[in-house]
């Protein structure tokens, strides 16, 4: 073996790892070697190649390699391939701000082939640096064999979906109100108007609409918060069964109607004074209105009143039953007046009312003076050309000078903006093309419930709660760089064709096309079946959402790829690799990605298009806030990498709360510290090892240690029994874990099977390693804790001889070629260093150009020990709990101790520790050594012994939310027996929830009964003397 130097530039021996990677061609070879095996389905979300990747992409690519090399390992065939999601809103947004292009008209000017064109040119603008710093961190994926979205052959699978979906009859062209980004122009689905929101201070006004013909001149009062909807207005909509008031106001003497709950708002009684004393208001001027008349909702029905700007609509809307009081049960009086003023084009509940009312009908005849860039029409001369948030303050100031305005002010609150261009949306109605998702609701329940989500929470909660108010989906956008809807409709819309392939169009048209955009289809017509001239494409392309929801079936160009000269479609080849067996994004897709897979999975094939998803949360800077370009508030990841190796940022990354669902704030700090803590431990104990095989090498004339690990078993060695035992321990519960891709649970336990083989078997242990005698009980000072034989601590054994430095040696090498191989998925790199050297010692036919050929290691059960990690166990807590004593009293290690009193906690504790314990001589020969003490006592029990628990309010409250509180509570109150229970595997439940144990930490103090029972007589006297 080669030697390893004292210190090690770990991110340049990455780049020699890459480099032997490169030269053995490692990744792909793997994949011939697996060839044939049972396939591991993985889908991977596309990103866009617009901008570089962040630390939530190299998060999220971290978790899929992690598991699909350990899939590899396990004997799976992992077809692992890029994707590039290349269509849509951020790409058509990136043109439009380099060319200035404020619209779609300046797209039509420029000409569709011109601007998709510029699109095409920036889609993998960054495509080469993805794959170096995706590649650098360590991700085996193949970049050469990638899907685009923009492939003609992923297009055509798009078209084949939807045209299933219009089979069925799940597709329909509706006109409805939907969230609408002015910035970007288009319609936006449910899912993505819910992933921007901001706070915002937006107008909060009160306007009049006088009653027509009213005796007294009253006049409704409305509020609203968007004045710039009020030129649309067309109705005013009251809770039937609210009880309304009539009232005169004190102030200006004139009469109105609002809601009675609302009154005391809307009329607030002027201050008594103006001091500023402590009681200059505590007495309120009475009430500013008087009440004239109470009526129902109900019975103001069908009133006429005159709208904010009559001069606009009132003549042409007015006798289609326009301008007067509606009833729907939407209305409450939570807040505002209680009644709410309606512009059908912008607003749900607006638009569906006055349908019912029959004020407009289905279709475009519908009162929208705003054109597609969120701008006024000519319908509205005053604001003709001005943006709809830009007119608020004109609009008010008109109507103030009408006397309309009855009040002004403004509020925050939380607003939509738009996910790409960062504009408020608006709600706006326009003509779209909907997928019918409500009647799969129970379906969509279904199939979610048949899967496994990591974290539980996410998927049981959060996604269901999705599910359960999904509504049909608008998949058409009004855009141009995208997959065209395959739909050709006759002018009337009575006719229309949904083609499903590129042979179909032809065979329909006559036209044979090798590229599927818009500039490529466009021109074509279809002759009419019914006599109707020509078929034209409607004009809307894709969202991209649907795209990348697609991707299950277009990445392999389903169904074509599978179908034979027959036209017979394999489906049976295509479901091998359906449902994926994993994915994983970001939990932000639970909306987005996660969502659109599963409504086109159920849609089409009636099941979820994924068998097991780990939901990650999102990586935030330091400061908490969202990662900024702009802001500058995160560093450069390839700077981090550089600094401290990619293994380490994988680790801190994988070992975080991220991994559960929650929010990290990233701090290179972190990564550092796993650097320090985890690979530098574990690197000085393979170079200790090294170290010690040259002693050996030296001592028998140049022949190198001969490692045996078919041997193993024989060791009586307790520590070498320990670490081997260990080790195999390790091995099930890994694999039990990532059964479950419970990677949270993983992590801490490698991390800490690492920290007790240098900081206990390799310290305990190091003379016999050297092939040094050493004293019995030598003990020490335990040494300096790094595992690389610096310290001066004894191995509490008597081992001079050869066939002992063997085993120890041997055993040593066993744990560190299985962590090699058990490390692998999680840290690519320092695996690959080692096992490159420690490979060495083995013959030439049992060696692999790479560790990642090995297959994971299975249990070995002649190892398996678990009494005696048990009692290992044991030996640890009580060295380290001795010298947290030896602290807390100010008495060094060297200092010899008389005796100590140990407290078993359990009878299962208590007999391994007791004369009769089948380790229990080996074990207190090092706890003396360890702690210098000439006495030990076992006890079961001890008086003032208290247990408490403590709940990690980070990851519990995020998965239980509000019942956290009343955990808390429950968790202060416990007795201390109880946790003493939990602790050695009882189960426990606090307000209804269950606990588990990675959750908790625990706390143990002592009160000494005399003084406890003596305060507590005091307590009572105290209270006895109070009550007297």
């Amino acid at each position: 073996m080669d030697a390893v130097p004292a210190r090690v530039d770990f991110p340049a021996q990455e780049a020699e790892t890459l480099e032997h990677w490169a030269k053995t061609d490692a990744f792909q070879e793997s994949l011939r070697r697996s060839k044939g095996k049972k396939p591991f389905a993985f889908f991977d979300g596309p990103p866009f190649a617009t901008g570089l990747p962040h630390f939530g992409h190299i998060l999220a690519g971290t978790i899929k390699d992690t598991v699909t090399r350990y899939a590899h390992q396990t004997g799976h065939h992992v077809e692992r391939r890029f994707g590039w999601d290349t269509h849509g809103l951020p790409v058509e947004f990136e043109i439009d701000k380099a060319l200035g292009i404020s619209g779609a008209g300046d797209v039509l000017k420029m000409g569709i082939d011109k601007y998709n064109a510029e699109c095409r040119s920036i889609v993998m603008r960054y495509s080469s640096e993805w794959r170096t710093i995706i590649t650098r961190l360590g991700r085996w994926i193949d970049f050469d064999n990638d899907y685009k979205t923009l492939d003609p052959t992923y297009m055509e699978s798009v078209w084949w979906v939807f045209a299933q979906l219009h089979k069925k009859g799940l597709v329909y062209q509706g006109f409805k109100v939907m969230p609408y980004s002015i910035g970007c122009s288009t319609p936006l689905s449910n899912f993505e108007a819910n992933q921007n929101y901001k706070d915002v201070s937006d107008p909060s006004i009160m306007i009049t609409m006088p009653l027509v013909g009213d005796k007294d001149g009253a006049a409704i009062i409305i509020w609203t918060t968007t004045p710039w909807t009020l030129p649309s207005n067309l109705a005013v909509c009251l809770h039937p069964d609210l009880d309304y008031v009539r009232v005169r106001s004190t102030v200006d003497g004139k009469v109105y109607i609002v809601a009675e709950a609302r009154a005391s708002h809307v009329f607030p009684p002027p201050k008594k004074g103006k001091g500023k004393g402590k009681d200059a208001d505590a007495d309120a001027a009475p009430a500013s209105y008087e009440i004239l008349a109470k009526y129902k909702g109900s019975e103001l029905k069908g009133l006429e009143y005159t709208p904010p700007m009559p001069e606009l609509f009132d003549a042409e809307w007015r006798p289609r039953g326009a301008f007067r009081i509606l009833n729907d049960k939407y209305v409450t009086a939570d807040g505002g007046t209680g009644c709410v003023h309606c512009a059908p084009a912008f607003g749900e509940d607006d638009y569906r009312v006055c349908l019912e009312a029959k004020i407009i009908a289905k279709g475009p005849d519908i009162l929208c003076p705003v054109d597609g860039d969120g701008k006024f029409t000519d319908e509205v001369p005053p604001y003709a050309g001005i943006m709809v948030k830009d007119a608020d303050k004109p609009i008010l100031a008109a109507l103030k000078a009408s006397g309309r305005l009855f009040s002004s002010s403004s509020f925050v609150h939380s607003y939509p903006f738009c996910w790409r261009s960062d504009t408020p949306l608006i709600y706006k109605a326009v003509p779209s093309w909907f997928i019918k998702v409500e009647g799969m609701r129970d379906q969509l329940l279904e199939n979610n419930a048949r899967t496994m989500w990591v974290p539980e929470f996410v998927q049981e909660k959060r996604f269901a709660g999705w599910l359960r108010d999904a509504r049909d989906w608008a998949v058409s956008r009004n855009r141009f760089w995208g997959t065209p809807l395959p739909m050709w409709v006759s002018e009337d819309l009575s006719e229309i064709v949904c083609v499903s392939s590129i042979d179909e169009l032809e065979q329909l048209s006559g036209v044979r096309v090798t590229d599927l955009h818009r500039e490529s289809i466009d021109h074509i017509t279809i002759p009419s079946r019914e006599g109707k001239g020509v078929l034209r494409r409607t004009p809307e392309v894709f969202d991209c959402w649907f795209e990348s929801g697609s991707m299950p079936y277009a990445q392999v160009h389903y169904p074509f790829a599978f179908t034979d000269a027959d036209g017979k479609v394999d489906e049976a080849r295509f479901l091998e690799s359906f449902p994926a067996d994993f994915i994983a994004e970001g939990v932000d897709q639970t909306r987005g990605w996660f969502y659109t897979l599963l409504v086109l999975g159920t849609a089409l094939f009636g099941t979820a298009p994924f068998k097991n998803l780990i939901a990650n949360g999102l990586v935030l800077a330091e400061d908490g806030k969202k990662m900024s370009k702009r802001l500058k508030n995160y560093p450069d990841p390839m700077l981090v990498v550089d600094q401290y190796g990619a293994d380490a940022l994988r680790m801190y990354l994988i070992n975080s709360p991220v991994v559960r669902a929650m929010n990290l704030c990233f701090k290179a700090d972190g990564v550092k510290d796993c650097l320090k803590d985890v690979i530098l431990p574990w690197q000085n104990a393979y170079r200790f090892f090294v170290t010690s095989a040259a002693l050996w090498r030296s001592r028998h004339d140049g022949a190198p240690f001969q490692p045996d690990t078919a041997s193993l078993d024989a060791t009586t060695n307790v520590m070498d029994r320990w670490v081997l035992a260990a080790t195999q321990s390790l091995i099930g519960f890994v694999r039990g874990e990532m059964a479950g891709y419970r990677l949270y649970t993983v992590i801490p336990a490698l991390v800490k099977h690492i920290e007790r083989l240098t900081n206990w078997y390799i310290r305990l242990n190091r003379s016999r390693l050297k092939g040094q005698a050493a004293e019995t009980g030598d003990g020490g000072d335990g040494g300096d804790g790094d595992g690389d034989g610096d310290g001066d601590g004894g191995d509490g054994s008597n081992s001079s001889n050869e066939a002992d430095t063997a085993a120890a040696l041997n055993t040593l090498y066993s744990v560190l070629m299985t962590m090699c191989v058990t490390m692998a998925p999680f840290t690519p790199y320092i695996v690959e260093a080692h096992y490159q050297n420690l490979s060495k010692l083995l013959p030439e036919d049992k060696r692999e150009p790479s560790v990642h050929f090995l297959p994971y290691p299975e249990v070995n059960e002649a190892l398996l020990d678990p009494v005696i990690e048990r009692n290992v166990g044991h030996l640890i807590d009580i060295v380290e709990l001795g010298r947290t004593a030896r602290d807390h009293g100010n008495i060094p290690i060297r200092t010899p101790v008389r005796g100590i009193v140990i407290i078993a906690g359990s009878s299962e504790a208590l007999e391994d520790l007791g004369p009769n314990g089948t380790y229990q001589s080996e074990i207190m020969t090092y706890v003396r050594g360890e702690l210098n003490v000439r006495d030990v006592e076992v006890v079961k029990s001890l008086p003032g012994i208290i247990h408490s628990l403590h709940l990690d309010g980070r990851v519990v409250g995020k998965r239980v939310g509000s019942a956290f509180k009343a955990m808390m509570a429950e968790a202060a109150q416990l007795p201390s027996d109880e946790v003493s229970k939990f602790k050695n595997g009882g189960e426990l439940t606090l307000a209804g929830e269950k606990v588990f144990l990675e959750e908790c930490s625990f706390r143990v103090r002592y009160e000494d009964p005399e003084v406890t029972a003596a305060n507590a007589a005091a307590a009572a006297a105290a209270a006895a003397a109070g009550g007297a």
